[in-house]
């Protein structure tokens, strides 16, 4: 069995407003061994993001714990995650926005490596960017080009580039390939699965297309406005959704066959407020199976089959 190298335990991350307190992320418990992908998904503002931000500390979470290789996240001062910053990075969704546009390819490459101090010498470093560069399939006549000269996967390439400069054993990809055209993205996706065949890669892959997930992870978990509702190996998933919502995701899959077609289910109902949620399931206003007590009882995430978690007051029995 391979060794845990993320573990994740009730994770919690609340953002006061003026109406009262935003549950972005409320208590997400999760693992993901080395070299596996944990693919995250869900619609727009369900948490993904933010709980991928919360456990590398760019947001502070507001409860739970992040063991990281046995290490506390959570406990450790500026200075310490500093450090651990070379062994947890992230690939942010908008390549453009995530650069600097003053700096060159180069330079944005060379930075990482110039700020953690991995390679103190000038010739060295410019040495490792060209082979980060082609590593992640940037011709080297680019060394000197500007992010606004590119196009949307060349520039997301700098960013895989840049998040590999300082040698981590764990990415966050959060939507890395969703800004980028359908070509580009096979395209992206096919370098990351070497770079983690390659490198022994650890990934949490944060995307609200499941189809893209389906091909890329190991296990899928489900989110639905800041809670983990679903989470099985991906084939599992696929083959037997059990959670409502689960279901109504992957029947929004477009599959192009005119026998093999699933019968789309369209969610209909008030979303809940994720400012001072009810205690209850937060997905009750639009399941078609919702009963009485779903309205007044807060589901916990249950193992049903091996590997097989789900969150839902109907499959208690």
């Amino acid at each position: 069995m391979s060794k845990v190298l993320l573990e994740v335990e009730g994770l919690k991350k609340y953002f006061p407003t003026k109406k009262g307190i935003l549950h972005a992320v409320d208590d997400v418990s999760f693992t993901i061994e080395e070299g596996k992908t944990l693919g995250v998904v869900g619609e727009s503002g369900c948490g993904k993001s933010t709980t991928g931000r919360a456990i590398l500390r760019l947001l502070e979470p507001t409860a739970g714990r992040v063991t990281f290789d046995g290490v506390d996240v959570a406990g450790l001062n500026a200075e310490e995650l500093r450090k651990m910053r070379t062994k947890m990075q992230i690939i942010f969704q908008d390549p453009f926005s995530s650069l600097n546009p003053r700096m060159t390819v180069s330079q944005a490459i060379e930075e990482p490596i110039r700020l953690h101090g991995i390679i103190t010498d000038k010739k060295e470093r410019e040495e490792r960017v060209m082979e980060l560069m082609e590593t992640v399939g940037l011709a080297p006549r680019l060394y000197h080009a500007y992010p606004h000269e590119l196009d949307g996967g060349r520039r997301q390439r700098i960013g895989i580039a840049r998040a590999l400069a300082v040698n981590p054993k764990f990415i966050v990809c959060d939507e890395p390939v969703s800004a980028l055209d359908v070509s580009i993205q096979a395209q992206i996706l096919n370098l990351m699965e070497d770079l983690q065949d390659n490198l022994g890669l650890t990934y949490m892959f944060i995307t609200h297309d499941l189809s893209v997930v389906h091909h890329f992870s190991d296990d899928i978990a489900v989110m639905y406005l800041g809670k983990l509702i679903e989470k099985a190996p991906a084939d599992e998933l696929f083959a037997n959704p059990t959670h409502p919502y689960t279901e109504a995701l992957l029947s929004a899959i477009p599959i192009p066959s005119l026998h093999n077609r699933r019968e789309r289910i369209i969610m209909k109902g008030e979303i809940t407020s994720p400012i001072n949620p009810p205690k209850a399931c937060r997905f009750a206003n639009r399941c078609p199976y919702a009963t009485e007590r779903c309205f007044h009882v807060e589901p916990e995430l249950k193992e049903i089959r091996p590997g097989h978690f789900v969150s839902c007051l109907l499959r208690d029995h």
